[in-house]
């Protein structure tokens, strides 16, 4: 997903040390890797131990892998030794379409399988134990909170009736007869744009409304694996173990948390927190990072073809400062 767009504003160089805190199916970490000549010390991180097992048995023996969220980037990288990055980090967020495809992770609406959405399937919260377990004004928050979903107090009443549920197709059946058939188009549509569907799906539901399920199961996905709070802790971790001249980068797939990216470059970018009334700074802040992408960086038009769900990334990128 924006393969040259994310080497070209890590500014891979020979000698450095780089991390692919998403590393996923390896594709990123593949290209720094190989932008560097072998020359650069590259780090892999994932919290899915599905894809890291995968990713070990083609990956060359000198790219380090290691198994943690994000969130937790300097503890991780510190049992590796590593307690600075003076070359790059990133993160490409959200689900992957390997974990979308298989029907047993639990992510998919239109596939049948467990109530499990974990990226890490080494936690003990699934999307079963909040569809089953949370009362109806929770269940109905992160819904509209993090689906911006409309029906959300209907469909959270909705599964509570139904209890238990135990299947995605049951869930997603559920859902469906809780949203009109045709309501809201214009903004299901663009939510659609937006989200990139399931796996391209958005696109195969033609020019009427995304699937009826689409915004509830996002919603699911992001609260079983805490996506926004993960993201926030990221975000801080990694300005603080930045050198000065490293790069940030961060590939994003909705509103939600491009706003997250967005406003925390913006506020690390800053070089006084004053209020604007006061006749001379008081506050001792200094700018933390440069803001490279100005607007986010969109996958090419020739991209999109090749891959539906790349129409909805957006790439930002900062340069540590001090």
């Amino acid at each position: 997903m924006l393969l040259a767009e994310t080497i070209d504003m890590l500014n891979v160089r020979p000698g450095l040390t780089y991390v692919d805190a998403t590393a996923g199916a390896g594709g990123h970490l593949s290209a720094i890797y190989n932008a560097a000549g072998g020359a650069a010390k590259v780090v892999g991180i994932d919290q899915d131990p599905a894809s890291l097992e995968a990713l070990r048995k083609r990956a060359p023996d000198d790219i380090t892998l290691l198994h943690s969220n994000f969130r937790y980037l300097k503890e991780t990288l510190a049992q590796s030794g590593i307690n600075t990055v003076d070359g790059g980090i990133l993160a490409d967020l959200g689900v992957s379409s390997m974990q979308i495809d298989r029907s047993e992770r639990g992510f998919s609406f239109q596939k049948d399988g467990p109530l499990d959405m974990r990226m890490d399937t080494t936690q003990s919260l699934s999307a079963y134990d909040i569809v089953n377990g949370w009362k109806e004004e929770a269940l109905a928050n992160i819904i509209f909170e993090y689906g911006e979903e409309r029906y959300s107090r209907r469909i959270a009443r909705r599964i509570l009736e139904a209890r238990p549920i135990k299947t995605t197709l049951e869930l997603s059946e559920i859902v469906s007869r809780c949203v009109p058939r045709g309501s809201d188009k214009k903004s299901r549509k663009n939510f659609s744009k937006e989200s990139g569907g399931e796996g391209g799906a958005g696109q195969r539901m033609a020019h009427s409304a995304i699937h009826p399920a689409t915004r509830t199961f996002q919603a699911l996905r992001m609260a079983v694996n805490e996506e926004l709070p993960a993201l926030k802790e990221f975000l801080q971790e990694s300005l603080s173990i930045l050198e000065p001249g490293a790069r940030l980068v961060l590939i994003t797939f909705h509103s939600l948390e491009d706003r997250v990216v967005k406003q925390f470059f913006k506020q690390a970018a800053l070089s006084c927190v004053c209020p604007p009334r006061m006749p001379q700074c008081a506050c001792n802040k200094h700018s933390e990072l440069e803001i490279i992408t100005r607007k986010p960086l969109t996958a090419s038009s020739q991209e999109i073809l090749a891959n539906t769900r790349s129409r909805s990334a957006k790439l930002r990128a900062g340069q540590k400062l001090i």
